[in-house]
């Protein structure tokens, strides 16, 4: 459940480049670790991420419903369909999310970033907040819910079911929280169709491209599940994590401090050492695929695209790859968006949140401390990257 990711790493890696592995629920699949074997597949016709096509396992009933992983598969959105559809639903979304429109939330985003850290010490207890429940977790919330058009009346319902749907614990309902997502999402499609704005929302409902259809009602509310559980979830990681690497890392913080590194710097290597997704779930091989002299992913097999792995591979960055070392020149060759058809859309939006939310924090309160040894501080699942809490003496 992601508690040990350097150790997991390291293990898979000496696996070979393509390790085979057991997901949760017994299910196996190949952990592919090895960069350039993971930038190979990543661009390959031969691998595809529609389980409703290539992964028997699934459209065989093998797979059961309440399965952890089971959300991230059983959406028809880009980020389970091939080829010609998945371009077809890319182009459409891409057309509404314009870098104008990410340019243009940066001033709420610092303004929101404001006055939650103002707000910081009235949430403390002894001098001690939860700093992930109460910024890491708001900043990204409301900037994607400005994205979409999304009322604030929306927010907390929303915003809790997508924690248990992107982190899910054993025991937790997953599919009760996945379709009440869907429910409420449909509802702000019938806001905005009564009365549309100038949001995301409003816009894919408008979308067009050439002769190809709309999003079907399936696709429009699967799509807004997918970008707007990403674009919070992934971002309240890259935050969390950012935190906790420049506070148990004082020598690294100065350096920013000093002007010797930027924190685009420290967002990158954060990216790199701690990303917010570390295993991507799945991607199936539509035909055999041979990956060395003496193994085979044979058709039909499940696919972990393991981006923690690859992104400490020493080869890529050096000995010292589990280390978090902001100056390090291969900071930036990390696989934290993904690569290829399905890279992350919203990458420069979590970037400027990120970069936004780490500088205001340590501007805000410089002398900062991590409350507890970081041990102590609980993971959230093998795909969701970062803890339950993040408790910080301000």
């Amino acid at each position: 459940m992601g508690r040990d990711l350097a150790g997991e790493s390291r293990r898979l890696r000496a696996a070979g480049p393509a390790a085979p592995i057991e997901l949760p629920g017994g299910i196996p699949a190949w952990g592919i670790v090895d960069p350039d074997l993971l930038r190979k597949l990543l661009v390959s016709p031969d691998v595809s991420k529609n389980p409703r096509l290539h992964w028997p396992a699934w459209f065989e009933g093998r797979i059961p419903g309440d399965w952890l992983l089971a959300p991230w598969l059983s959406m028809e959105n880009m980020l389970s369909a091939y080829g010609s559809e998945h371009r077809r639903l890319r182009t459409l979304l891409s057309k509404a999310f314009t870098p104008r429109r990410i340019a243009e939330l940066g001033p709420s985003v610092q303004h929101t970033t404001d006055e939650l850290l103002n707000a910081l010490p009235s949430a403390a207890e002894d001098g001690v907040v939860d700093v992930r429940e109460h910024f890491a977790h708001l900043l990204p919330f409301d900037t994607i819910g400005r994205l979409f058009g999304l009322p604030t009346s929306m927010h907390d319902e929303l915003r809790a079911c997508i924690d248990i749907v992107l982190a899910p614990v054993l025991g937790a309902d997953v599919a009760m929280a996945s379709e009440r997502t869907r429910e409420i999402l449909h509802e702000l499609l019938i806001a905005k169709r009564e009365t549309a704005g100038d949001d995301l929302t409003s816009a894919l409902l408008a979308a067009r491209d050439g002769d190809n259809p709309p999003l079907s009602e399936t696709e429009l509310l699967h799509t807004l599940q997918l970008v707007i559980a990403a674009g919070f979830e992934t971002t309240v990681n890259v935050i969390d994590q950012g935190l906790t690497a420049l506070l148990t890392h004082p020598k690294q913080l100065e350096l920013v401090r000093t002007g010797q590194a930027s924190w685009e710097d420290v967002v990158e290597e954060t990216l790199r050492w701690q990303p917010s997704v570390p295993h991507m779930p799945l991607r199936f091989a539509v035909t055999n695929i041979p990956v060395s002299a003496t193994t085979t992913i044979a058709a039909g097999d499940a696919i972990m695209a393991c981006f923690g792995a690859a992104n400490r591979d020493p080869d890529v960055h050096g000995d010292d790859a589990d280390e978090f070392d902001i100056t390090r020149p291969s900071r930036r060759q990390h696989f934290a968006f993904g690569h290829g058809a399905h890279a992350c859309i919203g990458s420069a939006l979590a970037r400027m949140q990120a970069t936004t939310a780490l500088r205001t924090f340590f501007e805000r309160y410089p002398g900062a401390q991590l409350a507890v040894p970081t041990e102590e501080l609980e993971p959230i699942s093998l795909v969701a990257n970062g803890h339950q809490h993040l408790p910080i003496r301000l």
